[in-house]
């Protein structure tokens, strides 16, 4: 069963690149809704993760997809989507504040996982895992962009959900909101689960995920009818 999981990545990181491709169609349409921008950007950058372990898996763990695992995926797999919602419910100015800080953030990690020294010794087969990282202080900047991520993505979905749960004529964008936090909560679990050496449940968890997030998108664009 652990080997059949290995192979989620495959298909996690094709349902994440139509998605991202979507979302670019969308903000080409509208090109003031940067919440769509970042939302395509933080949907490609998550399939640009699946990716790395689709690869690790059919070709065997290398370090440069083990550091473009950990840039993509631990630091990159949730924050543009957050960022995203930052634009949709906050005022631009703050929202290009919030940018910048955000991405010093994540640029300054990023430098730090691709200087760090690897213990390759550490290193699986066709496993990807942060134990390999010699700096392990590293590791401490995920769960600061993860919270990030959480507040605003998880946060914006469930306050959009409160908001819409009252009016029936709203209500699909109720159960919308509803699947795109489940959706959004879901990896961070499985990089949970990573942390303590269970790397297939974040496979599981990624699909789980993504679909969720479509599904929910779905509900909230698209009329009532075609909500299915």
């Amino acid at each position: 069963m652990q080997e059949v999981a290995h192979y989620l990545p495959i298909v996690t990181t094709v349902v994440a690149t139509a998605f991202a491709v979507h979302l670019f169609l969308r903000f080409r349409e509208r090109p003031t809704a940067m919440h769509y921008f970042w939302w395509a950007i933080g949907m490609g950058t998550y399939g640009m993760g699946t990716l790395t372990e689709s690869l690790t898996t059919l070709l065997g763990w290398h370090p440069v997809l083990f550091r473009a695992w950990y840039i993509t995926g631990a630091l990159l797999g949730g924050a543009p989507l957050a960022q995203g919602s930052v634009y949709l419910h906050l005022s631009r100015r703050v929202a290009h504040r919030m940018t910048v800080g955000l991405s010093a953030v994540v640029a300054i990690a990023s430098i730090c996982v691709l200087l760090s020294p690897l213990d390759v010794g550490k290193a699986e087969a066709h496993r990807l895992s942060g134990n390999v990282l010699a700096w392990q202080w590293v590791r401490y900047f995920s769960p600061f962009v993860n919270l990030y991520a959480v507040v605003f993505l998880v946060g914006g979905a469930i306050v959009s959900a409160l908001s819409y749960r009252r009016q029936r004529e709203t209500y699909r964008r109720f159960v919308g909101n509803v699947l795109i936090a489940v959706g959004a909560v879901l990896p961070g679990i499985g990089g949970t689960a990573t942390r303590l050496g269970h790397v297939e449940v974040l496979y599981v968890t990624e699909l789980m995920g993504v679909v969720l997030i479509w599904f929910g998108y779905r509900f909230n664009v698209l009329p009532a009818r075609s909500a299915v």
